[in-house]
């Protein structure tokens, strides 16, 4: 495999837990344009304890998964409040904030005669535990798609459960579900902690793809990218938001067909869909009909 293709890959799979992570705030009825917010608070968090601290990745992605909850319920507090239009803004809002805070953020250490550590609009070098322990890039491509493929497994059990069903019901009418004994505020506040977690793996493994990061890679424009793909690729299921990805990430990008174009053809595409198919490729609809006639072949 040629490193382009690996790349392009990898790409997809760590957009896809941002992706996934609006995707559960959409199922709960609610529309965040902020969950790169939680995505840089898990890059920065990782960095800094594999980076200056010598953590093993993994529990430095627990803590940052953590941590990334954490962010979430302190946001989803105040704005879970709003509704609609004012959501998104407050949390658009939100993720604007934890940008410039990020921009602020001036911690190091030197390591090995070296200073190392978040440095402000300088950015944060030296994220280099893939490198230290010999992990390959296609290893990492492994793990990547590993942890996806295991978060798919448990959110397609969730959507075929009665967690999965309440989640969908809130999303649909919130004051009938309410009236059916569901506490919408505490369930919604679940969902918001767990795609910040969500969104938190995704920049733990992206800043260790990296080795670099800075707060303008957690603009506004890849909070309106992870929320495009999940309404892209559907809300039927949760392979929905992957193919969203797939489509930006692996053939608009991939192909490299648009060339300096591909934003605008990217725009169209989703101004497009919310038209024909508003509830996205892989709506529910569709995947009703699939499940149907699968079991009825079996």
């Amino acid at each position: 495999m040629d490193d382009f293709t690996l790349g392009v890959l990898t790409n997809i799979g760590l957009f896809s837990f941002l992706a996934l992570s609006a995707y559960l705030l959409l199922l709960a009825g609610e529309m965040s344009f902020g969950q790169q917010a939680f995505f840089g608070v898990g890059a920065y968090a990782g960095g800094v304890l594999t980076a200056l601290y010598s953590v093993p990745l993994p529990l430095a992605a627990l803590a940052a998964m953590l941590l990334g909850a954490l962010a979430a319920l302190l946001v989803g507090l105040p704005t879970l409040r709003l509704k609609g239009l004012y959501f998104a803004m407050a949390t658009l809002a939100a993720a604007e904030i934890a940008r410039l805070l990020f921009e602020l953020l001036r911690f190091q250490r030197s390591i090995d005669g070296e200073l190392a550590g978040p440095d402000g609009t300088q950015g944060f070098r030296g994220i280099r535990w893939v490198f230290e322990h010999g992990v390959e890039a296609a290893d990492f491509l492994l793990l990547i798609y590993g942890l996806l493929a295991f978060v798919l497994t448990v959110l397609l059990a969730v959507e075929r459960s009665r967690l999965g069903a309440t989640l969908r019901s809130i999303g649909e009418d919130p004051e009938l579900a309410a009236s059916l004994g569901v506490d919408v505020d505490r369930f919604k506040l679940g969902v918001a902690a767990c795609a910040g977690a969500l969104a938190a793996l995704g920049g733990v493994l992206f800043a260790h793809h990296n080795t670099y990061i800075e707060p303008r890679n957690f603009d506004i424009m890849l909070g309106v990218h992870s929320l495009a793909y999940a309404l892209i690729g559907g809300l039927g299921t949760a392979l929905g938001p992957l193919l969203g990805v797939a489509l930006d990430i692996g053939l608009l990008e991939g192909s490299r067909l648009f060339g300096g174009t591909r934003m605008i053809v990217f725009g169209g595409l989703v101004a497009v869909l919310l038209i024909v198919r508003p509830r996205g490729l892989l709506d529910e609809q569709l995947v009703h009909r699939f499940t149907s006639r699968t079991l009825r072949r079996r």
